[in-house]
């Protein structure tokens, strides 16, 4: 492969692509490589994997999946985060007077 002719291709793509990060869809790849994982990129790193053939440029669609799967995983981890934290309340005199009278058995019962 002509190295000149490939970085020519990247730097290209580069430039055609929109804002500082794209979402890609990976295909399969020879190595390994799983085809239908989307992933955020700079466009530096997709312009070279789409040259390289390992992804493409995900449609509107997609892209907006991908979006909603990350808020999805935000919140999950955040949720996790805050059931992982144990929670004290502190308690003055009179409600731990409240609490013990509560707790006796009524005179007469």
């Amino acid at each position: 492969m002509d190295l000149r002719l490939f970085y020519q291709r990247v730097r290209q793509l580069e430039k055609e692509m929109p804002g500082g990060h794209v979402v890609v869809v990976s295909n399969e790849t020879p190595d390994g490589g799983k085809a239908g994982q989307t992933s955020e990129v700079p466009k530096g790193v997709a312009a070279r994997m789409i040259v390289e053939g390992k992804a493409r440029l995900a449609s509107a669609e997609e892209r907006a999946y991908h979006e909603a799967e990350v808020v999805r995983s935000m919140e999950a981890a955040r949720r996790r985060e805050l059931t992982g934290k144990a929670q004290a309340r502190l308690l003055s005199d009179g409600d731990i007077e409240a609490l013990r009278s509560a707790m006796k058995p009524a005179k007469g019962a």
